[in-house]
C-alpha cells in the first residue's frame, strides 16, 4: 500500500499519518489479505490434485441466473410468475449451500452478486458463517464478481466498471481475500468487445471465459487448436497491462449432450445398481469417455472443462450432485483397466491453473469478437439498435448517477441529510448495475421486463434529486425547493412553462469548462437571461416545431422555446436567471418555408440541395475541407422467416432484412427554416413518421442531426428496420471505425475478419458492428465522425458511407428465448413508440480528429444537469462554484468520484486519448492530486486496481506467453512523486483518496 503526506511534518503529523495508514487499510473492510486467516485454503490452493499423464475433466457445477429476462429481477429471485418460466434464484442457493455441506469434494461456482446480495441479507447469522467457511475452503467460489454478467455492446465502460465494483465491494467486504474473483467469466453475452477484456485484466482477473461466438470462428479455431488464446486488449496500453488469457468453453455453457441432470432436464440418471434391469454405468462411461476424448482433440493440453449447468438450474441441487459424484466415481473406477482419463471436481480458476502451469505458448488476438452469428443467416446484431429508448434512458441515468456521485463528494454529509429530506445514490446505483445486464440495456428482455429497468431507473433518480438538491442547497447557501425537468428533449417543463421568473442551474460533471446549449418551453416571447455575474446574454425564442409538438403529445403545451447557450465551470454548477420581458416586442423567430443554401458558422458551413431539401456537402472553415455529404432515411424489410433460404426472422437478437437495397423514404424532404444569430435550424419532415432538425449553434465546432422516428407503421404487414445514412465523397477503400464500449478505436473493414476466412452469407447484417459513442470514416484528407447520443447498430455497406440503425419495430420473434416480438407501445404512444436522438458531426484531418470527437464523445455521455427555481433567489445566493482549483488538462477526464466511506472517496482520472492519436494529448499527462479540489483538503492517497478491490501494489496475475509478440513490453513510468500521478494514453488510475473539508 503507498501512503502519500506531505514532506516536512512534525512529528505529531507523522504520528497522525501513520495512523492514517491503517485507516486506508481498514476501509475495505478486511478484504485485501491483512487479516488473518486460519485454515484458508481458498483460489488456487483449494483446487483438487489432477493426474499427470491423464486427460483431467474438470467439471464446474454452475447456474447461469440472467439479472431479468423473461420475468424481472424481483420474479426471477423469489421464483414467481413460473407460468412464464421456472426459476427462482432463492432457493438454489438454498439447494447449492446444502449439498456443498454433505461432500467436502464438491464445489460450485456463482456469478451474480445482485442476487446473491439479496440472497445473503434474509441468511441467518449462522448460515451466513457456514458459507463463509464454504468460500475460505474453495468449495464455493465467485467468479467475474459484478452486480451482473453485462453486455459487452451498448455499455459504456464508465457504467461497467461501476457495476463490476459495486459487486466486487461487497464479495470484498463481506468474504475478505476468499471472495475475490480471479475469473471473468461471460458465458451469455452475444459477442465479446476488446475494451471489456481490457479492464477485467486491469481488475486483475487471470482469465476470462465465454461461451459464444461466431460459427465460423468457432470452427477455425477448433481446426487450430486456438480455443484459448491470449487477448491483448489494447493498442496503448503497455503489454502485459492489458492481456488477458481466454478461453472458449465447449458447449456454450451448458452440460454435455446427455448429461444434464437437473429438474429441468430430460436425460436419465445414472441408474448404478446392478441387480437392477435399468442398470447404466457401462453406458454412461462409455458416453461420457467418449465426448471427453473427442473434446481433447481441439484444445491443447491435457486438461478440458466441462459446464455442468445451464439457466437457472440447480433449484434441487440434489439431482446434479448424486449424478455428479457418481460419474466421477465410475468414470475414474476405470483408470484401474488402463483408461487414461481423470474425472474432477473443479471451477474455471482451478482450470486455468492447470493451463498455466502448461507452460506453453498461445495464440494472440488483437481485434474483437464482433459481429456474433450463431449459424449462416443469424447475425444477433439486431440487438446493437433494440428498444433505442431504454438505451437513452440508460445513457442519460449514467450521467445522473456521475453527478449524483459527485455532489455526494462535494456537498458532504449535507447532502445525505438536508432541508429536502434523505438523499440517496445506492438505489440509483443498483439499478444502473442492473440495466448493464446483457438482457437489459441490450433491449433483448421482455416488455414487462423492460419496463421495469426503466422504472427502477427513475426510482432511483428520483432519490437521487434529493440528494442534488441538498447538496446544491448547502454548496449555494439557498434552500429554495428545485424542479427537475425530465422531459426538456420534447419541450417539456411545467416551471418555464408557467413562470415569469426563475432560475436554471448548470451542473456540469467534467473536469473542463463546458459551452452548452439551453432549450426550456415557454409561453412567451420575449426574455432577459442574466448570467451569475449579471451581465446579460444572447438569447432567442423560436417556434416549437411540429414534428415536437406530435411527440409531447398532451405533456406540455408551450407555443416556443427559449435558446441560449451557458457556460459551466468544471466539477461545478452556474445559475443563470430567467426573467420575461411582458410587453416588449416579441422577439420569437418564424421559420421560413424551404431549405437555405447553406448555414454556417465560424467553424462549420452546411450546404443544402435546393431541389430536395437534403444535405448536401460539409466544410469545416478552419482548416479549409470540403466534402460532398448527402444524409437521408431509409428502411429494411424485416424477414419474416418464411423465405427458401432460412427460416430465420428478424427479432430482438438478430437483424435480418429481407433485401441488401433499403427503401427510401422519401427523396425529398419538406423543409424550413430558421436563421439566428444563436442557432440556426433547417427542419425537415420526410415523412408522417420520420422528421429531422439539423442544428448549427453560434460557437459548435460540430453539427448537430436531431432525428425523430416513429411510430413505426407496421399496417401493411412488414416489419422495419430504419437507418439513417451518409454518403460521401469520402474514399474509405471498404473501412470504418468505430469505439469499443465508449474508449478506444477499432477498425472495421467489409466483408472481413482478422483472425479467419469469413463467408459472407447476410451482406448488410454481417457488415453491422456496435457503436456506442463514435463511428468515423475517413482517407488520407478527410475524417467524417458521428457522435451518437446512445449504442447503436451501424455499418459501411458502401465506399464513402455510413449507416446507422435508429429503430426497429418488428412483427416476429426470432427464436433465441424472449418469446414476443420487438413491437414496443406504451400508454402515450399505444400505436407505436416514437423515439427521438441526436447526432454530432465533426469534418476534420485524421490526424487532429480526436481532439473535436473525444471532448465532444464525453459530453454526450455526461451532459450537464439542469434544475431550476421559480422566482428571485435570496441575495446571499452562491450563484457559481466549481470543485476543482483548476480545470484538468484536456487529455484528462475525470472518470469516478464517489463517496467510498465517512472521510474517503473513490476517484478514477483517465487518459482519453489513445497513442498517436492525436499530436497534441496523445501524450503522457501529470496531475497533483494534492492541488486537485478546491474545498477538499486531500490527507492521503493509496491507488487500488481499476474495480477498487485491491491494493495496486498488491495485485499480482498470472503470466502468459504469446505465441508471437507483436510488439515489446513497454517500460511503466514513474511517478514523479508522491502526490503527483502520471498518465499514459488509455489509461485509468484508481485511488482512495482521504479528504476534509476546507
Amino acid at each position: 500500500m503507498t501512503l502519500c503526506c506531505f514532506s516536512n511534518m512534525t512529528l505529531i503529523y507523522q504520528l497522525i499519518v501513520a495512523a492514517l495508514v491503517l485507516t486506508l487499510g481498514e476501509v475495505l473492510s478486511f478484504p485485501l489479505g491483512l487479516e488473518k486467516r486460519d485454515s484458508v485454503a481458498c483460489g488456487y490452493q483449494s483446487c483438487h490434485p489432477t493426474v499427470p499423464g491423464m486427460l483431467n475433466v474438470h467439471l464446474v457445477p454452475h447456474t447461469h441466473d440472467d439479472v431479468g429476462w423473461l420475468k424481472t429481477v424481483d420474479q426471477y429471485f423469489y421464483g414467481d410468475r413460473n407460468d412464464i418460466q421456472h426459476a427462482g434464484v432463492q432457493y438454489i442457493l438454498d439447494s447449492v449451500v446444502d449439498q456443498l455441506l454433505k461432500n467436502p469434494d464438491r464445489r460450485f461456482i456463482y456469478v451474480e452478486t445482485a442476487f446473491f446480495y439479496r440472497w445473503w441479507k434474509q441468511q441467518s447469522s449462522s448460515m451466513q458463517q457456514t458459507v463463509k467457511q464454504l468460500v475460505n475452503e474453495g468449495r464455493l467460489e465467485f467468479v467475474n464478481g459484478g452486480w451482473c454478467m453485462s453486455d459487452e455492446a451498448a455499455t459504456h465502460y464508465s457504467a461497467v466498471i461501476d457495476q463490476m465494483t459495486l459487486g466486487l465491494r461487497f464479495l470484498n467486504e463481506t468474504f475478505g481475500a476468499c471472495g475475490r474473483p480471479r475469473v471473468a467469466w461471460h458465458i451469455d453475452p452475444f459477442g465479446h468487445a476488446r475494451e471489456h477484456a481490457s479492464l477485467f485484466s486491469q481488475m486483475g482477473y487471470d482469465g476470462f471465459f465465454f461461451g459464444r461466438l461466431d460459427y465460423q470462428d468457432r470452427d477455425s479455431r477448433r481446426s487450430k487448436k486456438e480455443q484459448e488464446l491470449l487477448w491483448r486488449a489494447s493498442d496503448s496500453l503497455p503489454a502485459p497491462m492489458a492481456d488477458l488469457f481466454t478461453g472458449i468453453l465447449p458447449n456454450g455453457y451448458n452440460p454435455p449432450t446427455g448429461f444434464c441432470w437437473d429438474q429441468l432436464c430430460n436425460d436419465p440418471p445414472i441408474r448404478d445398481d446392478p441387480e437392477l434391469e435399468d442398470y447404466n454405468v457401462d453406458d454412461v462411461v462409455q458416453r461420457f469417455l467418449q465426448i471427453a476424448n473427442k473434446q481433447a482433440e481441439v484444445y491443447k493440453t491435457n486438461h478440458i472443462i466441462m459446464t455442468m449447468g445451464s439457466d437457472f438450474q440447480y433449484e434441487n441441487a440434489n439431482l446434479w450432485y448424486k449424478n455428479l459424484d457418481k460419474l466421477l466415481l465410475h468414470v475414474n473406477s476405470q483408470q484401474a483397466k488402463g483408461s487414461k482419463v481423470n474425472v474432477l471436481y473443479s471451477t474455471p480458476s482451478c482450470y486455468l491453473q492447470e493451463l498455466h502451469r502448461a507452460n506453453r505458448t498461445w495464440p494472440l488476438k488483437m481485434d474483437d469478437f464482433f459481429p456474433y452469428a450463431d449459424d449462416a443467416h443469424n447475425f444477433w446484431t439486431g440487438y446493437f439498435t433494440s428498444r433505442p429508448a431504454l438505451k437513452r434512458y440508460e445513457r442519460i441515468s449514467n450521467s445522473n448517477l456521475q453527478t449524483c456521485n459527485q455532489l455526494e463528494v462535494l456537498g458532504g454529509a449535507a447532502s445525505r441529510k438536508g432541508p429536502f429530506g434523505e438523499g440517496d445514490s445506492q438505489t440509483l446505483r443498483k439499478a444502473m448495475a442492473v440495466a448493464q445486464h446483457h438482457d437489459a440495456v441490450s433491449g433483448t428482455a421482455k416488455q414487462h421486463v423492460t419496463n421495469d429497468y426503466a422504472r427502477k431507473l427513475a426510482d432511483g433518480w428520483q432519490r437521487c434529486q434529493v440528494l442534488v438538491s441538498n447538496s446544491l442547497a448547502s454548496l449555494s447557501g439557498s434552500s429554495a425547493p428545485r424542479i427537475y425537468c425530465d422531459l426538456l428533449n420534447v419541450s417539456v417543463c411545467p416551471l418555464t412553462e408557467s413562470s415569469k421568473k426563475f432560475s436554471v442551474t448548470v451542473y456540469n460533471p467534467l473536469a473542463r469548462p463546458v459551452v452548452w446549449p439551453v432549450r426550456l418551453p415557454v409561453y412567451g416571447s420575449a426574455y432577459l437571461i442574466k448570467d451569475p455575474k449579471g451581465n446579460s446574454v444572447d438569447s432567442q425564442v423560436l417556434s416549437v416545431s411540429k414534428a415536437t409538438r406530435e411527440v409531447r403529445r398532451n405533456r406540455g403545451h408551450a407555443a416556443n422555446e427559449l435558446v441560449f447557450q451557458v457556460q459551466a465551470p468544471p466539477l461545478g454548477y452556474t445559475t443563470y436567471s430567467v426573467s420575461s420581458l411582458q410587453g416588449r416586442p416579441s422577439s420569437a423567430a418564424s421559420p421560413k418555408r424551404g431549405a437555405p443554401t447553406s448555414i454556417q458558422n465560424k467553424f462549420l458551413q452546411v450546404n443544402f440541395d435546393p431541389d430536395t431539401g437534403l444535405i448536401s456537402g460539409l466544410s469545416n472553415l478552419e482548416t479549409k475541407q470540403s466534402i460532398n455529404l448527402t444524409q437521408n432515411f431509409y428502411w429494411y424489410n424485416a424477414s419474416d422467416g418464411k423465405n427458401s433460404e432460412s427460416k430465420q426472422p428478424s427479432g430482438a437478437y438478430i437483424f435480418r432484412p429481407n433485401s441488401t437495397v433499403p427503401f427510401v423514404i422519401s427523396r425529398v424532404a419538406q423543409t424550413e427554416t430558421i436563421q439566428t444569430s444563436v442557432v440556426q435550424e433547417v427542419r425537415q419532415w420526410f415523412s408522417p413518421w420520420v422528421s429531422q432538425v439539423v442544428r448549427l449553434y453560434a460557437d459548435s465546432r460540430a453539427l448537430e442531426l436531431e432525428w425523430t422516428v416513429g411510430p413505426l407503421p407496421v399496417s401493411d404487414g412488414l416489419g422495419k428496420e430504419v437507418i439513417t445514412r451518409l454518403d460521401s465523397s469520402i474514399k474509405t477503400s471498404e473501412m470504418f471505425y468505430t469505439d469499443s464500449n465508449g474508449r478506444e478505436i477499432l477498425q472495421r473493414r467489409k466483408d472481413f475478419r482478422p483472425t479467419w476466412q469469413l463467408k459472407q452469407s447476410e451482406p448488410i447484417a454481417g457488415n453491422y458492428y456496435p457503436i456506442n459513442t463514435r463511428a468515423f470514416i475517413k482517407d488520407d484528407v478527410d475524417q467524417l465522425t458521428v457522435v451518437t447520443d446512445r449504442s447503436q447498430g451501424g455499418g459501411s455497406i458502401q465506399n464513402g458511407s455510413l449507416e446507422i440503425m435508429l429503430h426497429r419495430r418488428l412483427l416476429y420473434d426470432d427464436y433465441r428465448g424472449v418469446g414476443e416480438p420487438l413491437n414496443e407501445v406504451s400508454n402515450i404512444f399505444p400505436e407505436g413508440l416514437v423515439v427521438r436522438g441526436r447526432f454530432m458531426l465533426s469534418l476534420d484531418r485524421p490526424d487532429s480528429a480526436a481532439d473535436i470527437y473525444r471532448p465532444l464523445g464525453q459530453e454526450e455521455v455526461l451532459q450537464p444537469l439542469l434544475s431550476f427555481t421559480d422566482g428571485d433567489l435570496n441575495g446571499n445566493t452562491q450563484l457559481e462554484f466549481t470543485g476543482l482549483k483548476a480545470a484538468l488538462p484536456p487529455a484528462v477526464h475525470l472518470l469516478t468520484l464517489s463517496q467510498w466511506d465517512a472521510d474517503s472517496v473513490l476517484l478514477r482520472l483517465e487518459h482519453q486519448f489513445q497513442i498517436s492519436e492525436s499530436k497534441l494529448n496523445s501524450q503522457p499527462v501529470t496531475v497533483n492530486l494534492q492541488k486537485l479540489f478546491s474545498t477538499l483538503n486531500v490527507l492521503g492517497i493509496s491507488e487500488l486496481n481499476l474495480s477498487a478491490n485491491q491494493w495496486k501494489d498488491e495485485m499480482t496475475r498470472l503470466s502468459w506467453t504469446p505465441e508471437k509478440e507483436e510488439k515489446p513490453y513497454l517500460k511503466i513510468l514513474e511517478d514523479p512523486s508522491a502526490w503527483e500521478v502520471t498518465l499514459r494514453p488509455m489509461e485509468i488510475r484508481t485511488f482512495l483518496v482521504r479528504v476534509s473539508f476546507k
